[in-house]
């Protein structure tokens, strides 16, 4: 599954103002549901958070991918947002996250949920693409810069 078949432009977001890093999964949680009828955004920021108490997501260089399991879930969702300014997300280098993607799988995908986290760190190990993701002025910009990374890729 490519990254880019994760999120729909209803599931992204620009410059988005929030001042904690709980604020940060309860958007996540409205983006990553925006189109997904069967699911609420309460369930979405529960999923997360419930992960989150586990230990952080935060990768370091400003990115975070905060993900959980849902019940009930039919498939892999994912939402992506970048932030005005950057916020704690207890990421290890203690750097602020201002680059996210919030990754929801059934309870089921198991060996999925590992591939996908998997692509995604190495999508966001992209110093290049991370820029150009932060420089993104419409949300519209953001899938169309990581199908672009991920056609670059397959043609390697």
């Amino acid at each position: 599954m490519r990254i880019s078949e994760l999120i729909t432009p209803a599931r992204v977001a620009c410059g988005v103002e929030a001042g904690s890093k709980k604020r940060v999964l309860e958007l996540l949680g409205e983006l990553a549901v925006a189109d997904v009828p069967d699911l609420t955004a309460a369930e979405a920021f529960d999923s997360l958070i419930e992960r989150e108490r586990l230990g952080g997501t935060g990768l370091g260089h400003g990115v975070a991918l905060p993900h959980g399991r849902l019940k009930g879930g039919r498939r892999a969702i994912g939402a992506l947002m970048t932030l005005k300014e950057g916020i704690d997300f207890d990421a290890p280098d203690r750097q602020p996250v201002d680059l996210l993607f919030a990754l929801l799988v059934p309870e089921h995908y198991t060996d999925e949920h590992l591939q996908i986290l998997a692509q995604l760190a190495k999508l966001f190990s992209d110093a290049r693409l991370c820029e150009t993701l932060r420089g993104c002025a419409t949300g519209a910009e953001l899938p169309a810069a990581v199908a672009d990374w991920e056609r670059r890729q397959a043609a390697s």
